[in-house]
């Protein structure tokens, strides 16, 4: 019976081809022209079709079997497509959820973060179930053993070569969705958080701090053009502790943008990118730069930057350090929070050094002290008290602030501390030869040419952030990649037994 439904379809196949031309118009036709072909061949095929989102159980072994696609895209690991059919499966859920009244507000937020992976994941399915089609009409073309029927044959391979070719950028898109390049994590503070930049002479004495000035000029000068996405930031000097020469012994500044942040998103729409985009590759640069605030700018600036050049004054090649630390601002409205007046301890004292009648005559220098950490801000720049305690209780917030963070981030992931550090501002970051007119940054193992050009206007920052954010991602990637496969080993083992 089976061979006689066999023969039936093919003939009815050939019936319904014949008259048929052009290459896709030719496969569609063949599949629609003829009834009984329709009802032996393509109803039981879009049955099943209709039954690929679930799974079904191989009892040998009790691994899952899926029909979404997801297993033809041999790039992703085994572990990365569960990770996905995870997300596709939740975003249905979100959606039902929301269509019975659930609250937007979270709901939504959560939606916008599946929202492109779930189309993805139907696109693949899309592709998936025309493959499915092609090749059972290929089985049943070659069955036949009908002369007539090569000119068929080849038509449906080349269909099939093709729609491999469609479905190499979706899985280079649905990596890219899984792990965007702005961290889940982090994507509020790199994207709408203000930053206190804190900047330290170390070793090397006056030409540490000659070259302290010149990093702060450098940074001075990027942050009123915007971070290079002609965006409006505002600067503020907090302190700045200075030496005869004009060098710089240790600076505070506070860089705020006026509209609330960067670009906003949540770092998943906003790098749809082709698969030959590289960090060297200016759009994709300029994508990442637009979007991101004050903090997420200058976040990689954290750590020591070296400098190697022949000081005014000498005639040998000395090696001077200056540390640097970037530190999420708090916003005025959550200092109260932040900070509980409990956990604090508020001295006020007469300033000190160079000022005119009011130096040594009011009590106007104020120093705060965050008693649980021990971290602590001296203020002595205004005359007024009241401004120097505003701008103390800054700088000891986003200390602290910063100090939670960096513990948060060691309790969530030793691996990303060891590729990028923890931004300590005993960690090597970045060395400026001058007499090789190189900048190297340790980190991406990038360099470039033109010491001064690139230090004058702060424009390495822009320049390297986009290739540390890329390696950050990898980081993210291996990990995920890692707990996947750990997660996976597990719960097989615990079937078995």
């Amino acid at each position: 019976m089976a061979s006689i439904l066999s023969a039936c379809t093919a003939a009815a196949f050939r019936l319904a081809t014949k008259s048929c031309t052009g290459r896709r118009r030719t496969i569609q036709q063949a599949v629609t022209k003829h009834p009984y072909f329709l009802q032996t061949c393509v109803a039981p095929l879009h049955h099943r079709l209709a039954l690929s989102t679930h799974a079904s159980i191989d009892n040998d072994d009790t691994e899952q079997i899926y029909d979404d696609g997801l297993d033809q895209l041999t790039d992703l690991s085994l572990a990365t497509q569960n990770r996905i059919r995870s997300m596709k499966a939740r975003h249905d859920e979100v959606l039902r959820l929301l269509h019975e009244g659930g609250d937007p507000t979270s709901l939504g937020k959560e939606m916008s973060t599946l929202r492109e992976m779930s189309a993805y994941c139907e696109k693949v399915a899309e592709i998936n179930a025309e493959r499915l089609s092609l090749q059972e009409l290929l089985e049943e073309t070659e069955a036949s053993g009908d002369e007539e029927s090569k000119d068929m044959i080849d038509e449906i391979k080349d269909e099939l070569e093709q729609l491999k070719v469609q479905l190499q950028p979706l899985s280079q898109r649905m990596h890219k969705s899984l792990i965007p390049v702005l961290n889940p994590d982090d994507v509020e503070d790199l994207t709408s958080s203000d930053v206190v930049i804190d900047i330290r002479a170390g070793t090397g004495g006056d030409e540490a701090c000659l070259f302290a000035a010149e990093i702060m000029a450098g940074y001075e000068a990027i942050a009123k053009s915007g971070g290079d996405g002609g965006k409006s930031w505002d600067l503020e000097i907090l302190s700045c502790s200075t030496t005869d020469l004009g060098g710089v012994k240790e600076a505070s500044l506070a860089v705020s943008s006026r509209g609330g942040g960067g670009g906003g998103g949540y770092g998943y729409e906003s790098f749809d990118v082709s698969s030959d985009d590289t960090p060297e590759d200016e759009d994709m640069a300029q994508k990442l730069l637009q979007q991101l605030g004050p903090y997420g700018f200058f976040q990689y600036e954290s750590g020591v930057h070296r400098v190697q050049r022949v000081p005014v004054n000498d005639n040998k090649l000395q090696t001077s350090a200056v540390a640097v630390g970037v530190l999420p601002a708090i916003p005025e409205g959550a200092l109260g929070n932040a900070l509980p007046p409990t956990e604090l301890k508020i001295d006020v004292m007469r300033a000190s050094g160079a000022g005119g009648q009011h130096v040594n005559t009011t009590e106007s220098a104020v120093r705060i002290t965050h008693i649980p950490t021990g971290i602590m801000a001296y203020m002595q720049e205004e005359r007024s008290q009241h401004k120097n305690k505003s701008k103390a209780m800054r700088l000891v917030a986003a200390r602290v602030h910063s100090l939670r963070k960096q513990q948060a981030l060691q309790e969530r992931s030793n691996a990303r501390s060891s590729l990028m550090g923890g931004g300590d501002r005993s960690e090597r970051v970045r060395t400026y030869n001058f007499p090789q007119d190189r900048i190297t940054d340790h980190r991406c193992k990038v360099s470039v040419q033109g010491v001064q050009s690139w230090l004058s206007d702060g424009s390495m920052v822009g320049k390297f952030a986009p290739h540390l954010y890329q390696m950050e991602r990898d980081d993210r990637t291996a990990a995920l990649e890692e707990e996947l496969d750990d997660s996976g080993k597990n719960g097989k083992k615990r079937r078995k037994k």
